[in-house]
């Protein structure tokens, strides 16, 4: 399960890109995937696709999308701020 909105737009946007999880892509070439996708389809077209291949594949793309979020997790790392550190600045 999704972290947060941008992990959940982030991995959708993965997922519906051309992006395989064979190619083993980069951190950079995974920021830039997602970050095409989201041009081209907006956040609503890749959720789509999202869903069109959960009706049209299922038995794929539930792996898919866990790789799609494992990646994004590795790629954008959230950072935790301590709420104390944030208030002595």
């Amino acid at each position: 399960m999704p972290r947060n909105t941008f992990e959940a737009v982030r991995a959708e946007a993965l997922f519906a890109s051309t992006v395989q999880s064979s190619d083993q892509p980069t951190d950079v070439e995974v920021r830039g995937a997602v970050a095409a996708t989201l041009r081209k389809l907006g956040i609503r077209g890749c959720a789509a696709a999202v869903a069109g291949e959960y009706g049209e594949h299922p038995d794929t793309a539930c792996a898919r999308m866990m790789w799609a979020l494992t990646t994004v997790r590795a790629t954008y790392p959230v950072q935790v701020v301590r709420p104390e550190l944030a208030l002595a600045g």
